[in-house]
């Protein structure tokens, strides 16, 4: 599951436990619901910074086992196909927040994991230990719509989204930073759960009006807001 605490103007949202932070139904619900109470609390120069317990994994995607264990290919592909269509208001949520977005990720982020991280605003990582994996490709499973119109979003460069999604490719801390995907990485988990926590207060002296940080993100992202059904409506007067 997951915990929210607020220090100052710091929102803390945690991914509990020592185990891989698999992305179940019940997992995407407590998201779904810590983000909205975080939107509901915002306050000018509020910041979230997420990351999880444990020093292996800041979330290992959906919850394949859970799915698995339904007995039959369609009921599995049903579970899976029910969690993907949870989580899209989670990577909702984290675009329209009015506040900026940290990812501090203490250990590998793989498939749904790798998009959770990507939605925030900065993501920092391990350059000691941790791997940024979308295992789809390996895994015989095609990409849902919205994860990849976000890493086409997010992801700048032609060859990085190639090595990532078409070629599986395992990316530790320092290569992350050269392909641009991620913003810093350190030798270890505190050290990057303290950067954060720095940047955190940088950008929460700032004071930013929250409603009009998240417009000015949806701005940047048309793309991915409309595959979320989050695009706004042109509103055309009448003659």
């Amino acid at each position: 599951m997951c915990t929210l605490e607020k220090r100052g103007n710091l929102f803390f949202l945690t991914l509990t436990g020592d185990d891989d932070h698999r992305l179940s139904p019940a997992v995407i619900d407590s998201l779904i619901s810590s983000l909205s109470q975080v939107a509901s609390q915002a306050t000018r120069g509020s910041v979230l910074i997420t990351t999880a317990q444990g020093n292996r994994f800041f979330s290992n995607g959906f919850d394949l086992a859970w799915a698995q264990s339904a007995g039959s290919k369609s009921v599995a592909a049903d579970r899976l196909h029910q969690m993907v269509v949870s989580f899209k208001p989670v990577v909702g949520a984290l675009l329209s927040l009015p506040m900026p977005t940290i990812a501090a990720l203490p250990g590998h982020a793989a498939a749904g994991g790798f998009l959770f991280a990507l939605c925030h605003d900065y993501i920092l990582m391990r350059s000691d230990r941790g791997v940024l994996y979308m295992s789809e490709v390996d895994l015989g499973l095609p990409f849902p719509d919205y994860f990849t119109v976000a890493m086409r979003s997010k992801i700048g460069s032609v060859s990085a989204r190639r090595d990532v999604m078409l070629g599986g490719m395992k990316i530790r801390g320092e290569e992350a930073v050269r392909m641009g995907i991620v913003d810093s990485a350190h030798d270890s988990v505190e050290s990057t759960v303290e950067t954060a926590v720095r940047l955190g207060e940088k950008l929460a002296s700032r004071k930013w009006d929250g409603e009009v940080y998240a417009k000015i993100r949806k701005g940047l992202y048309p793309e991915l807001c409309g595959v979320l059904g989050l695009a706004a409506k042109v509103i055309t007067p009448k003659l």
